[in-house]
């Protein structure tokens, strides 16, 4: 009887293009910018002044990925609040938008809200089933060997990425097996995101660029 291999909780696919903009792709890193600038607001931050000798800290943005708040509602309640889960879902779309408008894989603009050509998708758990309450306590510990070797990817996708945009500048086309690499990538990092942070999934990450 043929095995059948179950498909990692998060899954991420993007459209291939066949033909990408030469101009756009030239002065990418200056168009991101605006939509860069957004991202960076609702990943949170803060800035401080001095007022009459005191320093008074505003917070501006949200707070980026939930996974605090979320670890202990797990934890302490086996729980994870549907629109936590919701806002951390439509968060990460987004950034992977941004992400791969970054690294050319697409030329859209990247909506705040449409899924345009980039899938992403993790399902809502089931936490007293489908969930250790213990375990997220120590995920960003197991997972380490990730880092690692994520650390030498994104190594590897950048300079991918410098060669395939000089391949869009003379070709408008960006090499589908350095598109396939670059995504692959996105998806290794998001499956880590999705053990390690997002605690969607109790399931250890594949050491895999494949779907």
């Amino acid at each position: 009887m043929a095995e059948t291999t179950v498909r990692y909780p998060l899954t991420l696919s993007i459209d291939y293009p066949e033909t990408l903009n030469r101009m756009t792709t030239f002065f990418r890193i200056f168009t991101a910018i605006p939509i860069l600038i957004i991202l960076g607001l609702l990943s949170g931050g803060n800035t401080s002044t001095l007022r009459e000798g005191q320093t008074v800290t505003y917070q501006y943005g949200a707070i980026g990925l939930l996974f605090f708040p979320v670890l202990l509602m797990i934890l302490f309640r086996l729980k994870y609040p549907r629109w936590w889960y919701n806002w951390n879902l439509e968060l990460a779309r987004f950034g992977t938008r941004v992400a791969a408008y970054l690294a050319l894989l697409r030329d859209d603009y990247p909506s705040t809200d449409e899924e345009q050509a980039v899938h992403l998708d993790f399902p809502y758990p089931d936490v007293p089933r489908d969930l250790n309450r213990w375990l997220p306590l120590v995920k960003w510990f197991l997972a380490i060997p990730h880092y690692i070797v994520l650390f030498f990817l994104w190594i590897a996708a950048l300079v991918v990425i410098v060669i395939a945009w000089f391949a869009i500048l003379f070709t408008g086309r960006y090499p589908r097996g350095l598109f396939d690499f670059v995504v692959g990538v996105f998806r290794w990092e998001l499956r880590v995101l999705a053990y390690g942070f997002l605690l969607i999934t109790d399931r250890y990450p594949p050491f895999s660029l494949s779907e």
